[in-house]
């Protein structure tokens, strides 16, 4: 018990401290900077839609209000089989001759949308995006210019999780967010990053492969494929989309579950990302897939000390005990003052590692993931 013990204690410290103090380390010793300039290639803006009427309209407005020029832009919109007043307002748009709309009468899920979207996009980059999220005006451009480099082969952006005029959350998923972000920015800085953020990125368009049906993660699929290509895919935090940051805690939860499936879908459908052909195969592993077996590592810290007599295993076993009360206090609003803060990481650190559970549980079952917003 005493193997399982500190074995489970250093695969947890490598996922969440090792990876990163790699990291920081190669970026000491090798950095790698994007010879990025002015540069306006053309611009296909590409968004997949279902039911979006809520907030299309507003995205839609944000799009056409980019920074860029009219001249080299396009935006494609695919309608999945939308049922409520999503193809109504695409039909209005559509008079403008900066906006393509293709409209799928039968949902065919988003990874095939995805395709229509790209064979029907013209520009020399293809820039993806979601419904929800606000972009600056301009992330484009700042975006764009980073293919002035000829080894960029694609350049994501920043999700922020806030408001622009209150700024970034920092406290539960915002600073799990914040972390992530930190970790993208130095896979950045000295190669490139595993993925993309799904609301804001650019791919060349020559180095674009189709999407099979049913991918989760298109946003990891398709920079993954970049990277195979040999070219870098690069994290740009100046050019920057904006969401809400709290959604309710059961529509989040089902977003990780999706995306932690993904994880393991992806390994399904590009068996040679754990192969010598995926230029990112530590990478990859190490940012995707060890968080995966996390919560069984963490399991077996909790109950291994439960055998063990010594007084440090004691210690061990209540101080994991006081950190799961914290989550608990936060999820009941008990948390004030200080500790709220404490407990709000205690609480997110459970619940992704839950969604990691679920999300292996899926797997195995082979239950179908929906469409999440």
């Amino acid at each position: 018990m005493k193997w399982v013990f500190w074995g489970s204690a250093a695969f947890l410290a490598y996922t969440y401290i090792g990876y990163a103090g790699w990291l920081w380390f190669r970026n000491r010793i090798r950095q790698r900077p994007v010879l990025a300039s002015e540069h306006t290639p053309t611009i296909s803006i590409v968004m997949v839609v279902r039911n979006e009427a809520a907030v299309l309209e507003r995205k839609l407005n944000n799009l056409l209000e980019l920074d860029y020029p009219q001249d080299l832009s396009e935006i494609v919109v695919v309608s999945d089989g939308s049922t409520d007043a999503t193809n109504q307002i695409l039909a209005y748009y559509s008079a403008d001759h900066r906006v393509r709309v293709v409209l799928n009468p039968e949902s065919r899920g988003k990874a095939a949308s995805l395709n229509d979207a790209i064979a029907t996009a013209r520009g020399e980059v293809v820039m993806f995006t979601d419904a929800r999220q606000k972009i600056e005006p301009p992330a484009l451009r700042l975006l764009v210019r980073n293919f002035a480099d000829p080894s960029v082969g694609c350049a994501n952006g920043e999700l922020m999780l806030g408001n622009p005029d209150s700024g970034e959350v920092v406290r539960g998923l915002g600073l799990y967010w914040r972390i992530e972000k930190y970790i993208r920015e130095m896979e950045s800085a000295s190669g490139s990053v595993v993925g993309a953020t799904g609301a804001l990125y650019a791919v060349r368009r020559e180095l674009l492969v189709p999407v099979p049906a049913g991918t989760i993660l298109d946003d990891v699929y398709i920079p993954m494929h970049v990277v195979r290509q040999r070219h870098r895919v690069i994290f740009v935090p100046s050019a920057r989309a904006w969401d809400i940051a709290d959604q309710g805690s059961g529509l989040e939860f089902s977003r990780k579950v999706r995306t932690l499936s993904g994880n393991y879908q992806l390994v399904q459908l590009a068996p040679w990302l754990l192969s010598s052909s995926n230029p990112l195969r530590f990478e990859f592993i190490s940012h995707k897939l060890v968080r995966l077996l996390a919560p069984f590592a963490l399991a077996a810290a909790f109950v291994a000390p439960l055998a063990l007599p010594q007084t440090i295993y004691r210690v061990a076993f209540l101080l994991q005990l006081g950190f799961y009360g914290l989550s608990v206090a936060s999820m009941t609003k008990l948390a004030k003052g200080p500790l709220a803060r404490v407990a709000d990481a205690a609480s997110t650190f459970v619940i992704l590692n839950s969604a990691a559970l679920v999300a292996f549980v899926k797997f195995v079952t082979g239950r179908r993931i929906a469409w999440v917003r």
